[in-house]
């Protein structure tokens, strides 16, 4: 695959949440969300695309720059930016900046001429590689201060193959699948509590959020009122959870949610799009919104109150496998491989 493809990959996704908004329940009946600052990468024409929010107020993220070219980058706590993130297995100037813990090591996945993504750590200046074992395809989505992390992956053939969730938690892998979803990605993980979240797609290629407690439990689907299509992002240590949803009117919407089920919409002012992507213990959020040329801007916000109240939806407990030997998912109709952002 080459990088215009991938690029257009990415862009398939981004669509499912189509850019139209207006600013909506900045006080919802019990609960708001208050933007601090905005950001954008340095750089002409640069959309920058903010990910994840560590304790320190650093936060990690992508960049697209005029040419398509994406890197990853670090913002720090006092308004800095880190050079652009790239990896150096990078074929085709694709590499994403996907989470950042206290210790600022940095996750992420660079993309390869195949059109594969494989992970990487990034800490003290030196990147490791980390793919799944066997696998294809593997990113690698979030990192929780106990070095704790999430992704997603595939075995090949990467086009039949279903894609699944995977958790490191103490060093023991382990990997997850939402019943016949077609493709499950976990992209967060929180200290504290081992709560995950993330989404998946179902066999009618339509998002829905979920979580999985620290008991291995799946709930799902989790999906506001309305909505078309959600992705859980982020969670913190308060068990607080960051995402997004698109509705029936192409409107997207930023989504903050609390496990079981308590949740309110949040929509950047004067925006075409919000995106919540991470958020930190001390309530802060790092997300993106786009303007009216389509340029994506990252911004900081800070939650106050509590939300309102809507229905979640069921639970299961999976059969969740150690990936000490190998997986040999079932193959399914297959849909976009790329993770959002």
């Amino acid at each position: 695959m080459k990088p215009k493809q991938i690029f257009n990959s990415i862009l398939a996704v981004l669509f499912v949440f189509p850019l139209m908004g207006t600013f909506a329940q900045q006080a919802a009946r019990s609960g708001s969300i208050e933007v601090i600052t905005t950001f954008d990468y340095p750089g002409t024409g640069n959309s920058t695309l903010p990910q994840k929010i560590n304790e320190r107020g650093d936060v990690v993220g992508e960049f697209i720059d005029s040419n398509g070219v994406t890197s990853g980058f670090v913002r720090f706590s006092d308004g800095s930016f880190s050079a652009p993130i790239v990896d150096p297995n990078d074929t085709v100037g694709f590499t994403e900046g996907r989470g950042i813990n206290n210790r600022r090591t940095v996750v992420g996945d660079y993309a390869t001429s195949d059109g594969n993504l494989h992970g990487f750590f990034l800490s003290g200046g030196t990147f490791t590689g980390f793919d799944i074992p066997g696998a294809a395809f593997t990113a690698v989505l979030s990192i929780n201060n106990p070095g704790d992390f999430t992704g997603t992956f595939i075995f090949p053939p990467v086009q039949t193959e279903i894609q699944q969730a995977f958790v490191s938690v103490g060093g023991t892998i382990t990997s997850f699948s939402i019943p016949a979803a077609i493709a499950t990605l976990a992209y967060d993980i929180n200290d504290s509590k081992r709560l995950v979240v993330g989404y998946y797609v179902d066999a009618s290629g339509i998002l829905h959020g979920y979580y999985r407690d620290a008991n291995g439990a799946l709930h799902f689907p989790i999906d506001p009122t309305g909505s078309v299509g959600t992705i859980l992002f982020g969670d913190n240590n308060r068990n607080w959870v960051v995402g997004r949803y698109a509705d029936a009117s192409g409107v997207t919407h930023g989504l903050f949610f609390v496990p079981p089920d308590n949740f309110f919409t949040f929509d950047f002012p004067g925006s075409t799009f919000t995106s919540l992507n991470g958020i930190s213990s001390q309530g802060n959020i790092t997300g993106r919104y786009v303007d009216a040329s389509g340029i994506a801007h990252g911004f900081i916000a800070r939650v106050r109150g509590t939300p309102p109240t809507k229905a979640a939806g069921p639970e299961m407990k999976p059969n969740s496998r150690s990936l000490v030997a190998p997986l040999n998912p079932s193959p399914a109709a297959w849909g976009d491989a790329m993770p959002a952002r």
